[in-house]
């Protein structure tokens, strides 16, 4: 039973969430479509706000706050003729609808809305073909799943490196793993996307079926469904045994020492096995960093990391599922399961969910130490600039790769446009508490972007016109810049697959 204590809770939280959108000023009335999906729908698939208080939440949950609306109802689709129901139905009463699959998003509306909000999570299974050596993985998943589902087959696919992102953000977006030097983008894995298209019809689009829907449905991520509804993907998997690596954390006095390694690590270790991720902290008014090692023990590669003095050390041979699980994402963005456990608290969702956030990247050739030194002063720069105006969290993720990690990939996509170069992205990631404040941290997301960039620039990197990663783009990123000269047959693509609009209804990056 729910009690009511905890009903008055969750009706103040969607009465503040409602408040702090300035769009939901005069709200329009989607009752009609959410009347009709009960009506032609499977019992128990759409959620009341009020009547369904539960379903709703663990539909429309993000892992941010600001990532979430309030919708007058939700939708979970448990097959693709249901998706197909509800294309049809916002279609034909033009209610604006939003797509959910991991809940990951930063960017404010991407997979959240006022209208019809689907969510993807009975779209969970997970099915291994030895014989195709592939993997057909649903669009509702965690990349936690997919990896524990797969283990003991002895196998593995491109997917995120830490805990807690969905599959389809991240696949439609690109896709950095842990084995992006060996194999490319996790998008490049892909042989096969299932799709509801706006007018309902169900595909199955590969390389031959449909070679130029193929290639767009590569340019998508996240909220941004130009094409369609992607509800299964088909990916080939490769041999996974057991790794070594885990989780560093250094204090502010040990940062130098981290940079260099750092520095050192990004322009001279080739082996494709090995890599890292680096995060400048800003927590609590303290500077510190974050290291995550994945690959093989090989000597040369890790020992300047190991020298320097840690204040915590998890680094061993472990399974995959392991290494994943010992980055601290959590702490920071929070997993579904976790956000709303089997019988919610107050305490614990509101521990869970307060936190507003936003990314943006840059796109770099090499991690030299002019730009390490750059990044750790805007870390200090925007980290003691942003507490005053209730900012918990400023990060700085500096993700080296190999130069020629787009070279694996043949068949065509759209991003990147020009794989002849090989990036490096940065994520720049902010958290805060205050919603008056959303503005401030957008624009500082934006300044120390371009500071970044600029340095760069300055050093001659060639990243002028270098595509930004769109998993981590800020919301008003000009398409132009991501996908260049590609974006006119996007365009033209999205005209023909979706002549009436249909998922314009829906926010995201639009074609």
């Amino acid at each position: 039973m729910v009690h009511l204590n905890y009903l008055f809770f969750l009706a103040a939280s969607l009465l503040i969430s409602a408040s702090a959108n300035p769009t939901n000023v005069e709200r329009a009335d989607h009752g009609p479509a959410c009347l009709e999906l009960r009506r032609v729908l499977p019992p128990g698939t759409v959620h009341n706000p009020v009547l369904d208080a539960l379903e709703y939440l663990k539909d429309t949950t993000h892992w941010a706050s600001s990532s979430t609306q309030l919708a007058t109802c939700s939708v979970c689709p448990g097959t693709t003729q249901d998706v197909a129901t509800i294309l049809r139905t916002v279609s034909s009463t033009r209610t604006p609808f939003a797509v959910e699959g991991g809940g990951h998003a930063s960017n404010p509306g991407f997979s959240s809305t006022e209208g019809v909000h689907i969510s993807m999570s009975r779209f969970s299974e997970v099915t291994y073909d030895a014989d195709t050596q592939t993997a057909v993985v649903g669009a509702g998943l965690i990349w936690d799943d997919v990896y524990a589902a797969l283990a003991p087959h002895g196998v593995n696919v491109l997917g995120g490196r830490v805990t807690g992102v969905g599959v389809s953000g991240f696949m439609l977006g690109g896709g950095y793993s842990w084995k992006s030097n060996q194999y490319g983008l996790a998008v490049d894995s892909a042989v096969a996307f299932e799709l509801v298209k706006p007018n309902g019809d169900v595909v199955n689009v590969t390389s031959t079926s449909d070679p130029t829907l193929f290639s767009g449905l590569k340019a998508r991520y996240g909220g941004m469904n130009n094409f369609g509804i992607v509800t299964r993907f088909t990916l080939r998997t490769f041999p996974q045994t057991m790794v070594w690596g885990g989780l560093i954390t250094y204090t502010l006095p040990h940062i130098p020492e981290v940079a260099s390694a750092v520095a050192d690590f990004s322009t001279r270790v080739t082996d494709p096995k090995a890599s890292i991720i680096t995060t400048y902290n800003f927590l609590l008014g303290q500077g510190s960093t974050f290291l995550i090692l994945s690959g093989m023990r090989i000597d040369g590669i890790f020992e300047k990391f190991l020298a320097i003095q840690s204040f915590t050390k998890d680094i061993k041979t472990r399974d995959f599922l392991s290494l994943v699980k010992a980055s601290p994402s959590n702490i920071t963005y929070g997993q579904r399961s976790e956000l709303l456990p089997d019988s919610p608290s107050p305490d614990s969702l509101t521990n869970r969910t307060a936190c507003r956030a936003i990314f943006n990247t840059v796109s770099l050739t090499k991690y030299t130490p002019t730009i390490l030194e750059t990044i750790l002063n805007e870390t200090s720069y925007w980290g003691a600039h942003l507490s005053s105006k209730s900012g918990t969290f400023i990060s700085y993720d500096v993700e080296p790769f190999l130069p020629d990690l787009f070279s694996h990939n043949t068949t065509p996509s759209a991003y990147p446009p020009n794989r002849s170069i090989g990036l490096s992205p940065l994520n720049i990631y902010y958290a805060w508490l205050d919603p008056k404040f959303d503005s401030d941290f957008h624009q500082a997301a934006r300044d120390t972007a371009a500071s970044i960039r600029n340095a760069a620039i300055v050093e001659s990197q060639d990243i002028i016109g270098a595509p930004p990663y769109p998993n981590y783009a800020i919301f008003d990123t000009p398409l132009e810049q991501m996908y260049g000269s590609g974006l006119a047959g996007l365009k033209t693509l999205k005209a023909s697959v979706d002549p009436t609009n249909v998922m314009g209804l829906a926010g995201g990056f639009k074609f």
